[in-house]
Order: C-alpha cells, then sequence, then structure tokens
C-alpha cells in the first residue's frame, strides 16, 4: 500500500477512533485525522513487531483493527497531554 492508502486509512481510522472515543480531546477534528494518520502508522508498526501483522493490504480486516488500535491509542495520549490547556489556574 502506498503512502495516498497510509493516509486514507488513517484519515478513517482516526474519525472511527473518535466516534469509539468522545471527548474533548484538544484540536478539534482536523487534530484527530491527522492523529488518526499517525495512529495508524503507529499501529502498523507495532502490529508489525509484535503480531506479524502490518498495514500492507487496504482492504484487510487485521490492517483496519491495527489502525483504528492505534489511532485510539495515539488519541488517549493526546487526550492526557491536553487535558490541561484550556483550563486556567486561580
Amino acid at each position: 500500500m502506498g503512502i495516498l492508502g497510509w493516509i486514507v486509512l488513517g484519515l478513517i481510522a482516526g474519525a472511527i477512533a473518535k466516534l469509539i472515543l468522545p471527548g474533548r480531546q484538544g484540536g478539534g477534528w482536523i487534530m484527530t485525522l491527522i492523529l488518526g494518520i499517525v495512529g495508524a502508522l503507529l499501529g502498523g508498526w507495532i502490529g508489525s513487531m509484535l503480531f506479524n501483522v502490518g498495514i500492507e493490504e487496504f482492504w484487510s480486516l487485521e490492517t483496519w483493527l491495527v489502525a483504528i488500535g492505534g489511532s485510539i491509542v495515539v488519541l488517549l495520549i493526546w487526550g492526557l497531554l491536553t487535558k490541561n490547556r484550556g483550563r486556567t489556574q486561580a
């Protein structure tokens, strides 16, 4: 799968991860989609290292599961990092 396929996969995986993990992560939908691309690549890398499942085939169920799983992990980390940014300290 080429870089364009990875981007499309990441965008869709990020949107699905946002539906699975709703909340107030900083950055809105645009940042969520960018994090989805990063998460899909991270999920593919971890999947290939641990389970020998990468993101080579666009229409493979395993590809989608590791991409969505990676996107959820990245969204969770991003949510923890940006949790206190909008609040003012008294």
